[in-house]
């Protein structure tokens, strides 16, 4: 992260969340303060106030989808840039106080996506128990940790917090589910290029312009950015207007992804800069390797095209 470091963190809460989890997986934020949000607006906002010096907030999951809110948060109001992503695997389990044994669950809590991800388990463990909605999977620990209810849909990191005994884990239908938060600051200098990147923007095409679109798509693509991500929300204008956001594999630093960045300005209504990032790694990969730029796309070309173009400005024909 550019500048002084952070050491105060918020992050979507309550305790005992994946968005918990997930923060201490950043150094510093396992070092720092850390304080849980009741919202997604909530944690921005007091990154934006100065009360925090980051926020982690969910953008995506590959099960849900993406998080509407987040998004929304992220286009509106004063700006805020991404300066780290974390991909957190799913991992559910059905906690419950010491003494409580799965036959005996008649209750349990869950947040609706949690139990929607866990459909399959629920059916063939428990078809008699009845789910009770509650507001998050740390609400779900916490209502087990106090007899409210038999049983939590919860992630790990809830069933420690609230001492729980775990009867089952790794209970979501889908073993290989990941949510995808980013850890958001206010606008500074992105850190510095890896070389593994992501650059998030949202753009605003013309609509009424044939083709804006297209358009769009082709500034990336004749420069040779891998477009990884693209995700359209509605801008609140009017029925049918949207904004896009994309996620795209370079660095605001690389020539070839500056000249995308220019095109972009130049043909749509607005571009927003949503921050040029480290591309999540999981510790144990070794095969994912960051997509080459095409031949004549990298920035040694670039490069060498901008001293050829300023020669024959210069008079020199070579």
């Amino acid at each position: 992260m550019p500048g002084t470091p952070p050491t105060r963190f918020v992050y979507l809460g309550p305790q005992g969340t994946f968005a918990e989890q997930a923060l201490r997986t950043i150094p510093a934020a396992e070092r720092g303060d850390r304080t849980p949000a009741r919202s997604v607006p909530e944690a921005l906002d007091a990154v934006r106030a100065g009360d925090a010096d980051a926020a982690l907030v969910p953008l995506e999951n590959s099960i849900g989808g993406a998080v509407g809110v987040t998004f929304d948060e992220l286009t509106g109001g004063t700006p805020l840039m991404i300066t780290r992503e974390v991909v957190l695997p799913v991992e559910f389990v059905l906690a419950a106080r010491t003494g409580v044994h799965l036959d005996g669950v008649r209750a349990v809590a869950a947040h609706p996506q949690a139990s929607t991800q866990c459909r399959g388990w629920l059916h063939d463990h428990l078809p008699d128990a009845q789910v009770v909605d509650v507001l998050s999977n740390g609400a779900a620990a916490a209502g087990a940790a106090d007899g409210s209810y038999d049983a939590a849909i919860c992630a790990p990191i809830g069933a420690a917090g609230h001492r729980l005994v775990v009867l089952a884990d790794k209970i979501a239908d889908h073993s290989d589910a990941v949510t995808r938060f980013v850890l958001v600051s206010r606008p500074g200098p992105p850190p510095p290029p890896t070389g593994d990147d992501v650059t998030s923007l949202a753009v605003y095409i013309a609509h009424d312009r044939v083709g804006a679109l297209l358009a769009v798509l082709m500034e990336l693509a004749v420069r040779g950015v891998n477009l990884t991500r693209i995700e359209s929300r509605p801008t609140g204008e009017a029925l049918g207007r949207y904004a896009f956001f994309l996620d795209c594999t370079g660095h605001v630093a690389e020539d070839r992804f500056g000249e995308a960045l220019q095109g972009l300005r130049r043909i749509c209504a607005e571009v927003r800069f949503l921050g040029s990032y480290p591309r999540h790694r999981f510790p144990t990969t070794t095969d994912e390797r960051p997509v080459p730029a095409p031949a004549g796309q990298s920035d040694t070309d670039y490069a060498d095209a901008a001293a050829w173009l300023a020669r024959l400005r210069s008079g020199e024909l070579t």
